[in-house]
């Protein structure tokens, strides 16, 4: 991981520069949209839409347990079937495979949030989306995880980077929070009245959050 040189990454200019170049092209690429829930999708399709054609992949056997996989899934059903947006947005679920998560979090789970095991976390999830990219033909794919103000954008860019060059598909570089994304994703939210989960997703996060409730100050 090559934290020095990542850290000091402008990974909005680059997406500006990515964007503008995407807008004198005549044809309009397809974008393999890598999303875990409803909220995080909110801005970045919003933000994205005017330059891709977008399908959202939804891959997340981190998410613990399955009946909040289930109700994160319908919540961005939900929301693209009365989000009015430019370009149709289509959706795919991969398998739910919490066996293959927890293997790739093997020995790191005792591990707090944001540790090397959400690292691990991060590529395992990206990797997959990938890899489906690059047998779908898409010309990009990215992932809404930069939105999140508790996840490193600077880890997720350097998994992409890395990604591009193992299957050679394009990796649309972001950090989503910025341009006030975030905020903008939370007014989305309230809009359309969407499930906001108070952890990130793992049985890991869920244990932890459930710690800092319980905290006596």
């Amino acid at each position: 991981m090559l934290f020095n040189l990542w850290y000091k990454m402008n990974y909005q200019k680059i997406l500006d520069e990515m964007l503008n170049k995407i807008k004198t092209e005549e044809s309009v690429p397809r974008l393999l949209l890598h999303a875990c829930c409803a909220p995080c999708s909110s801005y970045v399709l919003e933000y994205l839409n005017n330059y891709f054609d977008i399908t959202i992949y939804y891959y997340n056997p981190n998410i613990y347990p399955y009946e909040e996989y289930n109700r994160r899934l319908d919540e961005l059903k939900r929301f693209l079937s009365e989000y009015d947006t430019k370009r149709p947005i289509k959706l795919i679920e991969d398998q739910y495979t919490p066996d293959d998560y927890y293997e790739s979090v093997k020995g790191l789970t005792n591990l707090k949030e944001g540790s090397i095991r959400c690292y691990n976390c991060y590529k395992f999830r990206m990797d997959k989306a990938c890899n489906y990219a690059k047998e779908n033909n898409f010309d990009y794919f990215t992932t809404t995880l930069s939105i999140s103000p508790y996840k490193n954008s600077s880890w997720i860019n350097e998994i992409g980077e890395s990604l591009e060059k193992k299957y050679n598909v394009k990796y649309l570089y972001a950090d989503f929070k910025k341009k006030d994304g975030y905020k903008r994703s939370l007014e989305l939210s309230r809009k359309y009245n969407l499930y906001r989960q108070d952890y990130c997703g793992c049985v890991y996060s869920k244990e932890s959050r459930k710690i800092n409730k319980n905290a006596v100050i």
